[in-house]
């Protein structure tokens, strides 16, 4: 015959490590998202699996961004 008490012990000790365990993968997983030098390098990677995939968006985008710097300065030096 079993214990009934040793039993609803031996679940909740389940139920605490479980959670317990949960715990820490949700922590780990905010470290992660928190953690800028780690998801610069991810980000950084996605790109370049972009560029080698596809480099025709990139290069229009960075043309774009060349344009409107190239246009900022001009405007600026204009007002002087």
């Amino acid at each position: 015959m079993t214990d009934p008490q040793h039993d609803d012990q031996s679940k909740i000790a389940d139920r605490v490590a479980a959670t317990r365990a949960q715990l820490f993968d949700t922590l780990d997983a905010i470290e992660d998202k928190l953690n800028v030098p780690k998801q610069l390098g991810i980000a950084a990677s996605k790109v370049k699996r972009g560029v080698d995939a596809n480099p025709v968006p990139y290069l229009a985008g960075l043309a774009a961004g060349v344009a409107v710097v190239g246009g900022i300065v001009v405007a600026v030096l204009r007002r002087r």
